[in-house]
């Protein structure tokens, strides 16, 4: 018994079970051994399958949709990524649908999906053929995810292959929610229920922050939920409605926490975000331990990164998660702006990072108001209160907006970070030197990923680039611009995947997965790995 428990924690122990991994959302992975060179991706003629011929190092791939912004998470043998309906796995389930893919880690077989209907609402709430941005978290046999209705949703991992389990059970009717059939003729009335089959996904709870709590999401729904000591914590996505002037829920909760086991409401933050958002909320939260204290740490839709105690405290008739300090990323000069002027302010949409008592985030825009300057932070995490003014180690504000979560190499103490605009810098994490910044040449909406002493990242021209994850090679004199770097970055490979790369690759048992709009990717070095394993691998949990 004790030699199976080992072995399954081995199994598990190179999994990436959540976006970032683990519960500082460091977009770093110890594993070794990784592929560095992926050859020339062709479709097959006429087609969009894949020509393999001149592919190196790939696993397997698998097609998905359209649009893909759901970043990959790995547990249990599975793999779970988001995407819509552009190419739909059921025929009973056609139109525009959010899908959450779950596929064998070894093989890439399809295995189940979720089909969430869109909103009656229409697109201020629930953009069109957007698919399912948040990133799955598992833990144990669950899988929680954040909808584009949304609700935050727990799951079965094996779906309905094990039989419906509840106490939800009512999948037949809520894949036809706001469904309309001969929509728009005198024939037109609500599609019927569809009995959901082993294929598809087993809802065990389901929360609706729209209905619970009166949130107002703008455009879309996509936090990718923390689990810490058995509570959820969720940001609402509430927001501005299409005026872009108006908030229609104030007083509505930004940031919540729930009960994993059953969906019910635990707390929700003390900060009163609502009536200074500046236009939507999708950042997602993360963990740091601080002295041994858990804090939640969560990017506000008003530019302010927060630190909330984790356990809901009763006063009168609510239950808050109380605030343990607070930053103001946007410098002063930049509130003379009116949002969302390209000299202005702008909200957070990164996840906040926590390593070695520092809190490392951007601030950006939706992608949708183009570019303009955004700022790099780091805070002293130890600190109490309002620590906009005492809270400052070092901050570099020549970034351009960035939708990007930082990733942070313990081996080498190095920093990377893309912004919106297609640059990506690499700093000391612990000064905020400068050492390159590498243009990729197109607008990058996911985050970089390093492993292995490389970087790995995409962009919207669909490139993924391989990136040594070290200062760089020194720039000759005359290269050298004032104030700017003095090193610049050594690019190992560069490959176009044939569509757009708006997620962030990942790694997990020996295996780099990375998405475009169409395709899932799963590429590994035959020649050092076979994929998953059960060796070890160094977590890093500072």
């Amino acid at each position: 018994m004790v030699s199976f428990a080992l072995a399954a924690s081995l199994t598990q122990a190179a999994d990436w079970p959540q976006w970032g991994g683990r519960l500082q959302r460091n977009m770093y992975s110890p594993e070794k051994g990784l592929p560095e060179n992926f050859g020339k991706i062709d479709y097959k003629p006429g087609t969009e399958e894949i020509q393999t011929n001149g592919v190196k190092n790939l696993r397997w791939s698998a097609k998905i949709g359209s649009q893909s912004y759901g970043n990959v998470t790995v547990a249990g043998g599975k793999v779970f990524i988001g995407t819509n309906n552009e190419n739909p796995r059921d025929p009973r389930h056609a139109g525009d649908r959010s899908i959450l893919m779950c596929f064998d880690e070894k093989t890439g077989e399809f295995l189940w999906q979720l089909v969430v209907p869109k909103l009656a609402s229409g697109k201020v709430n629930d953009w069109e053929n957007l698919g399912l941005l948040s990133s799955p978290t598992v833990e144990g046999d669950r899988v929680y995810v954040v909808s584009s209705r949304c609700e935050v949703l727990c799951l079965d991992i094996n779906g309905m292959a094990n039989g419906n389990d509840g106490p939800f059970k009512d999948e037949a009717k809520y894949v036809v929610k706001d469904v309309l059939l001969d929509r728009g003729r005198p024939t037109e009335h609500p599609a019927p229920p569809i009995e959901p089959g082993p294929k598809d996904a087993d809802i065990i709870w389901r929360y609706d922050m729209m209905d619970e709590l009166g949130v107002f999401p703008h455009n879309a729904s996509n936090c990718s939920v923390l689990i810490v000591d058995g509570i959820v914590y969720v940001c609402t996505s509430n927001g501005q409605d299409w005026t872009h002037s108006n908030i229609p829920a104030p007083n509505s909760p930004s940031f919540i926490a729930l009960n994993a086991k059953t969906g019910e409401f635990l707390a929700e933050d003390d900060a009163h975000i609502g009536p200074r958002i500046f236009h939507g909320q999708w950042s997602s939260p993360s963990l740091a331990t601080v002295n041994g204290r858990k804090l939640i740490l969560f990017g506000g839709g008003e530019g302010i990164c927060y630190a909330f105690d984790p356990k809901p405290v009763k006063e009168g008739d609510s239950t808050f998660l109380k605030t343990v300090w607070k930053y103001d990323c946007n410098p002063p000069e930049r509130k003379k702006f009116k949002y969302p002027a390209q000299e202005g302010p702008s909200e957070i949409n990164a996840t906040p990072v926590f390593y070695k008592n520092r809190v490392y985030v951007a601030v950006g825009q939706d992608p949708e108001h183009g570019e303009g300057v955004g700022i790099l932070s780091c805070i002293d995490a130890t600190k109490t209160g309002d620590i906009t003014q005492t809270g400052k180690i070092w901050s570099y504000d020549k970034l351009h907006r960035s939708i990007s979560t930082v990733s942070i190499d313990p081996d080498s103490g190095l920093l990377f970070v893309g912004d919106f605009s297609g640059f990506l810098h690499c700093f000391d994490a612990d000064t905020g030197k400068l050492h390159w910044v590498y243009d990729m040449k197109a607008h990058m909406w996911g985050s970089a990923m390093v492993a292995d002493g490389k970087l790995y990242a995409g962009d919207e021209d669909g490139d993924f680039v391989v990136i040594a994850a070290n200062q760089g090679k020194r720039l000759p004199a005359d290269k050298v611009r004032p104030g700017g770097p003095e090193n610049e970055a050594i690019l190992i490979s560069e490959t176009n995947l044939a569509s757009p790369v708006y997620g962030t690759p990942i790694v997990a048992n020996g295996v780099v997965y990375v998405q475009s709009n169409t395709h899932l990717f799963a590429f590994s070095d035959t020649g050092k790995r076979s994929g998953p394993t059960d060796q070890p691998a160094r977590i890093d949990l500072k």
